[in-house]
């Protein structure tokens, strides 16, 4: 069976966005793959946190488990509690050129918005660190949104610039994008991806909005006035993003979507999305707060790390074996 592997910062809250683009992803995922999830919160902490890091983590858990994720058919895990994903990232870093680095997005992105004195070193050298949690398992293929393609990216060019050096160390992982909504975005400025560290809530539908939330931001999403449901993401991307919305909950085409509303005006049009979520998320959020009340999650992550140490070691063993740091 192929390997797929995906972490998740426990930072911010889970919208749709993060549901539609990957948890409900992993749950088709898990009976065609091996999977290997991770709550990445050493990557959190590149930027300043608040002390609650740990509730989030298990909150992020108690909803990844709770959309129907088996926690003992997947390899759950917490990335701190395995030591192996620092020692590769050294020595990967070690091999990773400050040019590539100093170009992704994301480091632009966030740096542009802080103060230069004030930024970590780790927001710089994090990708390294996100290159050694994948190639420390050898996936076949990391599940991103367009976004973090990049990352994956840098990942290949790092695991075939050591193969080539050492023989062959790494898998070199292919980065699976979704074809349909792999970028939902925010329901008050289209043009920006729905995210969960986003400083305005209306923007988001959070998976454990109550139903009457759900109903009242989708109502208030941002549209247009010329009052025909189509998908056209350059003039209408409103009301393209609800469509994907739709379409994605349903499970059909964008195209089927726009053909069931061709004849319905706006607000009948958002009822319906708003509908359509409210289905969808709140059994969700139902057994998500049967399962934060339980020992479930403590059982997943112990059951997961005493399966992720020994192939961990072993890739880290075998790299510091051929690089010489072994005597």
């Amino acid at each position: 069976m192929r390997r797929m592997l995906s972490g998740i910062q426990p930072t911010g809250n889970l919208t749709l966005g993060n549901y539609i683009g990957a948890l409900k992803q992993f749950v088709k995922f898990q009976d065609e793959y091996e999977m290997f999830i991770f709550i990445a919160n050493m990557h959190a902490i590149t930027v300043d946190q608040k002390p609650e890091l740990r509730e989030t983590a298990r909150e992020m858990l108690g909803l990844y488990l709770a959309c129907g994720l088996d926690p003992f058919k997947n390899v759950i895990y917490l990335q701190s509690e395995n030591p192996y994903h620092t020692e590769l990232s050294w020595i990967l870093e070690c091999h990773t050129y400050m040019g590539e680095l100093s170009r992704m997005t994301q480091f632009k992105e966030k740096s542009a918005h802080s103060n230069n004195q004030n930024i970590s070193s780790g927001l710089f050298t994090y990708p390294v660190l996100m290159a050694s949690d994948i190639i420390l398992y050898d996936p076949d293929f990391v599940p991103v949104g367009e976004d973090q393609k990049q990352h994956v990216e840098l990942t290949r060019d790092v695991a075939t610039r050591m193969n080539n050096k050492y023989g062959d160390l790494f898998k070199v992982p292919e980065p699976l994008i979704p074809a349909v909504g792999a970028r939902i975005k925010d329901l008050q400025d289209p043009l920006q991806k729905m995210s969960k560290t986003n400083d305005n809530p209306k923007g988001n539908i959070y998976m454990l909005d109550e139903d009457e939330v759900i109903r009242k931001k989708v109502m208030s999403a941002v549209t247009d006035s010329d009052g025909f449901v189509t998908f056209d993401e350059e003039r209408k991307p409103g009301i393209s993003n609800l469509l994907t919305i739709y379409a994605v909950i349903e499970n059909i085409s964008i195209d089927e979507a726009a053909k069931l509303f061709k004849d319905s005006n706006y607000g009948d049009f958002k009822k319906a999305v708003a509908e359509k979520i409210v289905a969808c998320l709140s059994p969700i959020r139902k057994r998500y707060y049967e399962i934060i009340d339980s020992d479930i999650i403590d059982k997943a992550l112990d059951e997961g790390l005493i399966r992720a140490l020994p192939l961990a070691k072993a890739k880290c063993d075998l790299v510091k074996e051929k690089i010489g740091l072994i005597r």
